[in-house]
């Protein structure tokens, strides 16, 4: 990657986000270089556009089983190639790209067409670059009386916004630059990814073990009765799952306070054993419907929507503001059970793998609680051995959560020197007019795509609105 180099000259811009440009570029009003346009669908035919935190806008249908009939569609906004899209009430976090094909969006998003020769790609860069963003979350207004959730950022503010342009030669060697760098940061992404994967994948044989073996490599066994469960140790109880557990013991009743503030666990922020992003602050006002799963010190949560993804945590932290996805089924242990030994069980392979096996639907995965409830547990008839195995497993594992917790580190901060990398390069912090590409530095957009969709997340598939 270039070294970071200055303009040799600037000009100040009475902004605290971006306090200086170069002296050659010019100061444009939003309006006076983009048209907001209104043309909607009069038949619904057209191919619906989701938006994706990773992925920009894709068609519909390839992210969800969840087909909408098209007189449904019917007054949603048509948008074409090379207009950008905007999510009006997530305008400060990212959520504004460029267009890559003809379809229709969301009515409450606004689209938006060049009026000049501007390089699409380059604004959506700039839009979604951390100064613009704090720029937008400053002019956005709350949606009713103390919301302060949600945000939106209204036309006429968004207008009279005036934002740096580069000329375009300057925009299209800044986009080439960046297609660049991204590749590359995206492709190291992907490796840290493959190695938590593969740690992951040792940690799962040494739960899988102790959760169907126990501590004693002599103990007799004895048939579960169950085909997929197998032999268990002969002192060892099987039991529907029901029988260990309550299912979802408490949740928030529609009267709850409107300014109850919690952080909400969602499906987007875990993963098989842990946590994968900070949780979200949010009060019930403003708070999406299906929070309403309550949770607290000990409980297990598992997904019953997009089962492949294997959304599996232990709560064992203060639960006294933690509110989960009712896309969430919640097991909280009975007295016999020890928490913590309840939550390995639920991650080992041979519960996922019946989950999976008992899941309807392809694309779009998910099973009833009520089959999850009948499935066959088999614990250790009493706490003190469930919590000798907890011990043993904490005690192998722990190297592995201390090479998947550094590795997780690294992917922050190299996505964390992207963001400051493109703030830098879009708002002219960093002059790279005279870098030149080398023979692994040109890239289409079908290998950016193909990147992007490697690099993301499973859960990245979420809809930018937050619908599962």
């Amino acid at each position: 990657m270039a070294a970071a180099q200055a303009y040799p000259n600037y000009q100040l811009v009475r902004s605290r986000w971006i306090p200086r440009v170069p002296e050659h570029w010019s100061l444009l009003r939003v309006k006076n270089f983009l048209r907001e346009i209104d043309d909607r669908s009069k038949t619904g035919e057209e191919t619906l556009l989701s938006m994706r935190m990773h992925r920009g806008l894709v068609p519909h249908n390839d992210v969800s089983v969840k087909r909408i009939d098209p007189q449904h569609l019917i007054g949603y906004k048509k948008a074409r190639p090379d207009e950008l899209v905007l999510n009006r009430m997530q305008a400060g976090n990212a959520m504004f790209f460029r267009n890559r094909q003809s379809g229709l969006v969301s009515p409450d998003y606004a689209v938006f067409r060049l009026l000049r020769n501007d390089h699409p790609e380059y604004l959506g860069h700039l839009f979604r670059s951390w100064p613009i963003r704090g720029l937008f979350r400053s002019e956005s207004k709350g949606l009713g009386t103390g919301t302060s959730g949600f945000l939106r950022l209204y036309s006429d503010r968004f207008a009279a916004l005036e934002i740096p342009l580069p000329p375009r030669p300057e925009q299209d060697q800044i986009v080439i630059y960046l297609r660049a760098q991204d590749a590359h940061i995206a492709r190291f992404i992907k490796a840290k990814r493959d190695l938590i994967a593969l740690l992951t994948e040792q940690k799962l044989r040494i739960i899988d073990h102790a959760v169907t073996r126990g501590l004693d490599a002599a103990v007799a066994l004895k048939p579960s009765g169950i085909e997929w469960l197998g032999e268990v140790p002969d002192h060892w109880e099987v039991k529907p799952l029901k029988r260990w557990v309550r299912l979802n013991a408490s949740t928030l009743g529609e009267k709850t306070d409107p300014g109850f503030e919690f952080r909400y666990v969602d499906i987007g922020s875990v993963q098989t054993g842990r946590l994968t992003k900070e949780l979200e602050r949010i009060r019930f006002e403003a708070a999406p419907s299906r929070a309403r799963r309550v949770l607290s010190r000990g409980d297990t949560i598992i997904s019953t929507v997009r089962t492949y993804l294997k959304a599996i945590w232990y709560v064992s932290e203060d639960a006294e503001d933690l509110i989960a996805s009712t896309g969430f089924a919640v097991l909280t242990p009975g007295k016999s059970v020890e928490p913590e030994y309840l939550g390995y069980v639920i991650q080992s392979s041979a519960f996922v793998n019946r989950v999976a096996a008992n899941s309807i639907g392809i694309a779009y995965p998910a099973i009833a609680e009520s089959v999850l409830g009948r499935f066959a547990v088999a614990l250790p008839p009493t706490v003190n051995e469930q919590q000798a195995i907890v011990a043993r497993i904490k005690t192998e594992s722990a190297p592995l959560d201390i090479a998947i917790a550094r590795t997780e580190e690294e992917i922050k901060l190299i996505r964390e020197y992207r963001d400051r990398l493109i703030a830098d390069v879009v708002t002219g912090q960093v002059d790279v007019r005279g870098w030149q590409p080398g023979p692994d530095d040109f890239v289409g957009d079908d290998q950016l795509t193909a990147l992007s969709e490697e690099e993301a997340e499973p859960t990245d598939e979420e809809d930018a609105d937050g619908d599962e």
